[in-house]
């Protein structure tokens, strides 16, 4: 008897979702809750109710996990249109660097623990990944074509490192329990500086 493989696929896909989902939510709440990125793959695997196999089917090693992990988590309570922090709007930009930092604040020690591990470099390279083209595009439409194509992609990196170095010190050596408001204040008077800076009429 021939296989209906339009059943069969659609359900296999369905138990990969599943399985994904709930070794990357283990993974983050078994590091947030220890400390520390250096949790055994056993127990990973045993919170999420699937095999060991499985997790390095599906991502290979521990450390693939911990980054997909923090990329999904960044995806599913801050990729929504909020985080357009070059809008112009002063409202809505503190508004989406206020978002960011509680996001870090509430995951604090789950970011910590990867950020003072091996996988510290890659993560600050994925995230770069992702909140460099957000950075771009609120450039592009708060300053046009007046910095060209270099230049917007030089003060996009420029933003996104920069912002990045301040909150991977915020997270690491900030005090407890961090202040998501104060830092969001500091955000703030960084980037208005750097505006200003930008837009100032050149001396002639």
């Amino acid at each position: 008897m021939q296989a209906d493989w339009t059943t069969e696929a659609p359900a296999k896909d369905r138990r990969v979702r599943r399985s994904r989902a709930a070794l990357m939510r283990a993974a983050v709440d078994l590091v947030g809750d220890r400390g520390t990125a250096a949790v055994p793959v056993s127990d990973i695997a045993e919170t999420a109710d699937v095999s060991r196999q499985v997790l390095y089917q599906q991502f290979g090693d521990r450390d693939a996990l911990l980054l997909e992990a923090a990329l999904d988590l960044v995806r599913r309570e801050l990729l929504d249109g909020s985080l357009d922090v070059l809008s112009g709007a002063p409202g809505e930009e503190r508004a989406a660097m206020l978002a960011l930092a509680r996001h870090f604040a509430a995951h604090r020690r789950f970011y910590r623990a990867l950020l003072t591990s091996s996988s510290a470099f890659a993560l600050n390279q994925a995230l770069t990944g992702v909140f460099l083209p957000l950075n771009r595009e609120g450039i592009v439409r708060g300053l046009g074509d007046r910095l060209g194509r270099q230049g917007v992609d030089d003060l996009a990196a420029f933003l996104t490192g920069g912002a990045g170095a301040l909150v991977n010190a915020w997270v690491i050596e900030g005090p407890e329990p961090l202040d998501p408001e104060e830092f969001t204040d500091r955000l703030v008077r960084i980037r208005s500086v750097v505006t200003d800076m930008i837009t100032k009429e050149p001396r002639r």
